[in-house]
């Protein structure tokens, strides 16, 4: 059932792909981390094709559950992109496997790069995106089975609301989606955002800007 979910994912996320990740004009751009190939291709070298094999467009353990204990928020998300399965370069595509313990959060993040199909494999969650200005929220309680989309480069979240714990998995239009999370980035920026800046921003006062800073 889950490998035809997955398979299923990838299928639908496809269609989603626009221009942020160029058309390949091959079959395939292997990537590679060194320069010993002549041909480049969006920010990756490619492997000559007598030398690739089928590991090459090859990620195991998407079965394996996330460590949701290790995040503060209870939560784990196991991204396969191009630095992960290097046969995704040119293919703007990527998938990812998402853990929540009880009442697990995914945080309120952006995909710069990427539009997120996401099914539930197991438990309830609680999901939603804002739109820009003037900030509409689109939110939705999903079931096992059920999929949602997150358009690219807007906020979104998951919440695990159930008891139990919940798992999902997701597709991305790009092979390197990019990740912003938005209280990271605000409040734990390096350099730090100057705190009159945030106190403005947010109506608050300096002392809790401090507080939420250094909590990152």
């Amino acid at each position: 059932m889950m490998k035809v979910v997955i398979v299923a994912i990838l299928a639908l996320a496809t269609t989603l792909v626009s221009a942020y990740d160029p058309s390949p004009l091959q079959d395939f751009c292997v990537a590679i981390n060194n320069t010993d190939s002549a041909v480049f291709v969006n920010g990756k070298f490619c492997k000559d094709p007598a030398m690739v094999t089928a590991n090459d467009f090859f990620f195991p353990g998407l079965n394996i559950p996330g460590n949701t204990a290790a995040s503060k928020l209870g939560s784990s998300v196991n991204l396969v992109n191009v630095d992960k399965l290097q046969g995704l370069n040119t293919l703007g595509i990527s998938l990812a496997r998402l853990d929540f313990a009880p009442y697990g959060l995914n945080p309120p993040h952006i995909h710069p790069r990427g539009t997120e199909l996401l099914v539930v494999m197991e438990g309830t969650l609680l999901v939603g995106f804002v739109t820009s200005n003037p900030n509409k929220l689109f939110t939705k309680v999903l079931n096992k089975g059920d999929v949602f989309v997150f358009p690219i480069g807007l906020i979104h979240f998951q919440f695990n609301i159930g008891q139990t714990n919940a798992v999902a998995f997701a597709g991305l239009s790009s092979q390197n989606p990019g990740l912003i999370t938005i209280a990271n980035a605000v409040f734990g920026s390096n350099p730090p955002i100057n705190p009159d800046v945030l106190a403005k921003a947010f109506q608050l006062d300096k002392n809790v800007v401090d507080y939420l800073q250094k909590q990152f």
